[in-house]
């Protein structure tokens, strides 16, 4: 085994030690001491790969989010063909797959966020670049963005032991927020709802001058 592939071997080894630290433990317990008993390094070997525990969780993040991107490419793909909001579905699905994974991706966003808040610039990005592509091809944005919300919650209730829910109802509302049939009646397009918003404000106001 060449030096290069050693060097992969225990890099890989250091970051599995670390997501199984997060997920058993929390973040709080997550040092690179404990990362050399659970991969089985020594310290040195892992103090090699990440001089520090910043540098672990940046490489964590980094890796989870690469694996989400491949399979927001590979959804990507099949939605563009199947779904009127293909933007949307992806990132539904995405979710869902994040919350119903072992390791979930989410167990490295928090851990990093608890660390430093600022690794948390490069995901925030990324997220506000697919909010804007969701709106621009959405009919009712608002509803949109209800049905990607609904999906966080799912997911970081789930994440907190939160979530009352078992697991088969996760996945029936998981399923329903991404089947577009199940809100196509809801939608409102924008200027039916300036119209309405504009209908509300009169009234308001004729309630405010009765009251007067």
């Amino acid at each position: 085994m060449d030096n290069a592939t050693r060097s992969e071997r225990s890099r890989n080894a250091a970051l599995e030690a670390a997501i199984a630290i997060i997920a058993r433990d929390g973040p709080g317990r997550l040092t690179l001491d404990a990362i050399a008993r659970e991969s089985g390094l020594s310290k040195g070997g892992v103090m090699h790969q990440f001089r520090t525990k910043e540098a672990v969780l940046k490489a964590l993040l980094e890796r989870q989010m690469a694996h989400f991107e491949e399979f927001s490419t590979r959804y990507m793909a099949k939605a563009g063909e199947t779904s009127a909001n293909p933007n949307l579905a992806t990132q539904l699905a995405t979710v869902r797959e994040a919350a119903t994974s072992p390791n979930s991706a989410a167990l490295a966003l928090v851990a990093a966020m608890v660390e430093n808040p600022r690794l948390m610039a490069l995901p925030r990005e990324r997220e506000m670049e697919r909010m804007a592509a969701i709106r621009e091809e959405a009919t009712d944005p608002d509803l949109a963005m209800l049905r990607w919300a609904g999906a966080m919650g799912l997911l970081l209730s789930s994440l907190f032991g939160m979530s009352p829910l078992s697991k088969d109802e996760h996945q029936r509302l998981f399923a329903r927020l991404l089947d577009d049939a199940q809100w196509t009646g809801l939608e409102q397009p924008a200027a039916k709802r300036a119209a309405k918003s504009g209908t509300a404000a009169v009234a308001k106001a004729a309630t405010r001058r009765k009251r007067a």
